[in-house]
């Protein structure tokens, strides 16, 4: 989970799984981290006035303030490890065969994030400016686009547009679901990830974008005009005997309103039962899955932090809202983050099942640091545990109720899994 500071969200992952940001399918202005260099660099911290010549001359410089604190080693002191990044400097600039080729801001960030990989934590991660505008954007669930969600099927170059939000850009310029894009502007698809083919069609509000795509079998053009965009992370319907069904896809900043206007709407049309559907949902905003579960719990603990120094803070619930219905909550072993914080509660409280597969175990919080020049620290500063007091890191939350997803090549709609959440549901119905 994250937290955020400089008042950026205040917390993001637990913005958890704002380490899991890439778990979006290819939404159009989703953000998602790369892995660019594995090996962490350890003399990050040297840079700043020493090398401003060759290679480095028109590269980025690092702050002074990465010079305060002790980085040097029983091994290692500080004049070796500048001596040292010297040294691979001249050594890059008199042998590396493609130098003309070498991208100078690419080789500094690459030692910033490579010295927040050598913690050895997959949590803690370094964002360069353009990731970390990418990673706001995906934790807030706001961004410019058209409105729309493409997927793409390994192996191919195909482009599928998956969702077109209603009354968004896209919808009004006329994409379908099931379009295949294959031209954006005077871009060709082919060959590109979809990560590149989304940044075209994000941009500046008020401008257009040209999305070709192949529908039916025939060729046809769309002029979309970009807007601010609110991604739909929450989808419901009422199923049958009157169980209503909330799918939360993450936990961004928009949810909440989301999910808090799918109960009233399933209130009012009778609801007898509930299912919450956390299959897959790497997590996200902090605040926002403690707020979500206030429209649930009794009163208590939500969820309780400790951070390096044994300090320890509490979120509590009033108890205004408790959920008096019979609930399930489904989750598999992709559900993370937030989504344990949620079903860890729901468990510890006992209003409702847990169904599915034990869930992924990310049972750390992480806080989102401005560096102040557009580029961000994602760094894990504390464990979280449920409201009786459990860890759930490296281990997850165990079901009460365990159920494997079973494919079923007659019956592609089936839902092994969601058919025994509404079975639990009925059961307590009776």
């Amino acid at each position: 989970m994250d937290q955020t500071s400089n008042n950026q969200n205040e917390s993001d992952e637990i913005k958890m799984s704002r380490g899991s940001v890439d778990a979006n399918e290819g939404s159009l202005g989703s953000g998602k981290k790369k892995s660019r260099f594995g090996i962490g660099v350890l003399v990050g911290i040297v840079i700043g006035a020493v090398i401003i010549t060759g290679v480095w001359g028109a590269a980025k410089v690092v702050s002074a303030v990465f010079f305060k604190g002790n980085f040097a080693t029983e091994s290692t002191s500080r004049s070796d490890m500048e001596h040292k990044l010297d040294r691979l400097n001249a050594l890059i600039e008199k042998y590396y065969l493609y130098e003309d080729e070498i991208d100078k801001d690419a080789l500094v960030e690459g030692i910033y994030s490579g010295y927040a990989g050598a913690l050895g934590d997959p949590y803690t991660e370094y964002y360069d400016e353009q990731e970390a505008k990418e990673l706001f954007e995906t934790t807030n669930g706001e961004f410019f686009g058209i409105g729309a969600s493409m997927s793409k099927q390994l192996g191919t170059d195909e482009i599928t547009i998956v969702n077109v939000y209603e009354d968004s850009p896209a919808d009004k310029a006329g994409l379908k679901s099931g379009d295949i894009l294959y031209k954006v502007d005077e871009h060709e698809t082919a060959g590109y990830e979809l990560d590149t083919v989304v940044s075209w069609i994000k941009g500046e509000k008020g401008t257009s974008v040209v999305l070709h795509v192949l529908r039916d079998g025939k060729e046809v053009e769309v002029t979309a005009v970009r807007d601010k965009i609110e991604v739909q992370t929450v989808a419901y319907e009422m199923k049958e005997d009157q169980i209503g069904y909330i799918a939360v896809s993450e936990f961004d900043s928009v949810t909440y309103h989301q999910f808090e206007t799918a109960l009233e709407d399933l209130e009012k049309q009778g609801m007898k039962g509930l299912v919450i559907d956390l299959r897959n949902n790497p997590g996200g905003n902090f605040d926002t899955v403690t707020d979500m579960l206030k429209l649930l719990l009794p009163e208590g603990v939500i969820v309780s932090t400790k951070d390096k120094e044994g300090n320890v803070e509490e979120v509590t619930c009033d108890g205004a809202n408790e959920f008096d219905k019979p609930l399930a909550v489904l989750v598999n072993q992709y559900s993370a983050s937030a989504s344990e914080i949620f079903s860890g509660a729901v468990q510890d409280y006992g209003i409702g099942e847990i169904v599915g597969m034990t869930t992924y175990g990310k049972g750390v919080v992480q806080q989102l640091m401005d560096l102040g020049d557009g580029t961000c620290l994602k760094m894990t500063i504390a464990e979280y545990y449920t409201p009786n007091g459990r860890s759930i890191n490296g281990k997850g939350v165990e079901p009460d109720v365990e159920v494997e997803y079973e494919y079923d090549e007659n019956n592609p709609e089936a839902d092994t899994q969601l058919e025994k959440a509404l079975e639990v549901v009925k059961d307590q119905n009776k």
